[in-house]
């Protein structure tokens, strides 16, 4: 399943707690589409089902389908705030190529 670095972490800790919600998770998932094949989708999820895959990170709950997984076993979702990069990203070593703009990978 997918690792979440610290500041990722903090991020979307930040981002739940402007929700207000207890009951939510962030939901990770691979979706088919893009111009490379598979494109990365990332959601507040108050659902879930025992075919997920949870895991905490720091107090934030992330959730990860079982199809979904398989693909991210290996990958880091890290979030940069800085001058030449600002947001998330996922690193996923099982992304054999990705197209110019780095939003759908294969």
């Amino acid at each position: 399943m997918i690792t979440v670095t610290e500041s990722a972490a903090t991020k979307v800790r930040t981002l739940l707690e402007e929700e207000n919600d207890e009951s939510l998770a962030l939901r990770v998932a691979v979706r088919p589409g893009g111009c490379s094949g598979f494109s990365y989708e990332m959601f507040f999820d108050s659902d879930s089902n025992d075919e997920d895959n949870m895991q905490d990170f720091d107090g934030v709950r992330v959730v990860v389908d079982s199809t979904s997984a398989q693909l991210l076993v290996g990958a880091t979702l890290d979030y940069k705030d800085g001058l030449q990069q600002t947001g998330f990203s996922i690193d996923n070593p099982n992304a054999q190529r990705s197209c110019g703009c780095g939003q759908s990978f294969s």
